[in-house]
């Protein structure tokens, strides 16, 4: 039996990051529904915290990257771990170059 891989979303409660975590919990299942086992949000004891763990490996972390992932990196961090063949469609496109 082969296992799908779980995300675990850790964010601090105290500086409100919950609806931005379940925010992208949907994203990511949305996305991968087929790929993934499932997705745990966990309040984080550590102010400040914001990471993302794909079997407990910390693909995002705040801290250590400077910033929040946008959906679109993330969700290309976990298609690179999960499923390389598939296509973001849109998410996929690099953007055009302005003249």
């Amino acid at each position: 039996m082969n296992m799908k891989p779980d995300i675990t979303i850790s964010y601090c409660p105290k500086c409100g990051w919950l609806l931005r975590a379940a925010y992208m919990a949907q994203e990511l299942l949305t996305t991968f529904e087929e790929d993934l086992g499932g997705v745990t949000l966990r309040p984080s004891e550590i102010a400040g915290s914001y990471q993302v763990l794909l079997n407990n490996e910390v693909i995002f972390d705040r801290k250590r990257d400077g910033h929040f992932p946008d959906v679109k990196e993330l969700k290309q961090q976990v298609r690179d771990r999960v499923n390389p063949g598939k296509s973001l469609g849109h998410a996929d496109r690099k953007p055009e170059a302005r003249p």
